[in-house]
């Protein structure tokens, strides 16, 4: 109780993208681009979905849980990372930074289930079309993003539950942009083994099964369309499959190349480099990806640009 009412009264330090650079104020324009460019286009996406009634459909249903997922990531990393590239202030205060390990842990983790969720979606919606509206109905849909969210929760519970039950009575000088577990491991002035590999069976759990849903189930839905008679209908069914495939290789390169690596060979560069995609780049690459390549999407967005007139 004691190490703890000391280390309470203490604040992390970030060091930012680049430890220890002089000129970090020079990326600010960079991040509130990026930032402003991911809001804009999930907030968009979600005004969408919500006033065209074409999209509302279990697969936009999951696709907007997505974009709620992206806004709180953003959220969570982008608006203290831009104030200590602009003011050069980078404290942390013990309780902002776990508030930004539980819930970068809480979506993380939910995210992963529910883009196997998705890839359950589209097997039934290309395998079993008849079949589709009974065993995707709006129930079964809701209890799926539940299950979703309350498996990032359980995660993120045990993370922060652990990393902050660690003393540290070494330098608090975080070698990242936020606060994340490997980042912080290093810093404590205990035996992290045990945790550290209970972290790498949970990763494997909620990387790899899910991917292992997500393989399968892409598997079964090509097998399905090379049977197709109709072009158009392998070229729809490609088209939706390829968007989410797409946003599939960007978070699951980003994490397993982040978490799924033993602490002996993680650099803290590395760290910095994979987490920049799983927090600012996907986020901001979703919306386009899912946008671009739908017609039903962008055939919404012009109804509702020709209502207003624009």
């Amino acid at each position: 109780m004691e190490l703890w009412n000391h280390t309470s009264r203490s604040e992390f330090i970030l060091l930012g993208l680049f430890s220890y650079s002089t000129y970090d104020f020079l990326f600010f324009p960079f991040v509130l681009l990026a930032s402003t460019s991911a809001l804009v286009g999930n907030i968009l996406f979600l005004l969408l979905i919500q006033v065209n009634r074409h999209l509302h459909t279990p697969m936009y249903f999951f696709l907007s849980q997505l974009s709620i997922m992206d806004l709180i990531i953003m959220s969570t990393v982008v608006p203290k990372m831009a104030a200590n590239l602009l003011l050069g202030r980078k404290f942390i205060s013990w309780g902002g930074c776990a508030i930004q390990v539980f819930l970068v842990v809480m979506v993380g983790g939910a995210e992963c289930f529910l883009l196997a969720v998705m890839a359950y979606d589209r097997y039934v919606a290309v395998c079993h079309p008849l079949r589709y509206p009974v065993l995707m109905n709006w129930k079964a849909c809701s209890l799926l993003a539940l299950a979703s969210w309350m498996g990032g929760v359980a995660d993120s519970v045990i993370d922060v539950g652990m990393v902050f039950s660690f003393p540290y009575c070494r330098s608090l000088e975080v070698d990242h942009f936020f606060c994340e577990v490997p980042a912080l491991l290093r810093l404590a002035c205990a035996d992290t083994s045990l945790f550290e590999d209970l972290i790498y069976a949970c990763c494997v759990v909620m990387l790899l099964l899910p991917l292992g849903v997500i393989v399968a189930s892409y598997a079964r839905v090509l097998a399905a369309v090379i049977r197709m008679p109709s072009t158009e209908g392998k070229q729809k069914a490609l088209t939706t499959c390829s968007s989410h495939l797409a946003v599939v290789g960007l978070y699951y390169g980003g994490a397993m190349f982040s978490y799924m690596q033993r602490a002996s060979t993680r650099t803290p560069v590395r760290n910095r480099a994979t987490s920049i995609f799983y927090t600012i780049l996907t986020p901001v690459l979703n919306p386009l990806i899912y946008s671009l390549r739908n017609r039903e999407v962008t055939r919404a967005l012009r109804m509702v640009l020709e209502r207003w007139r624009v």
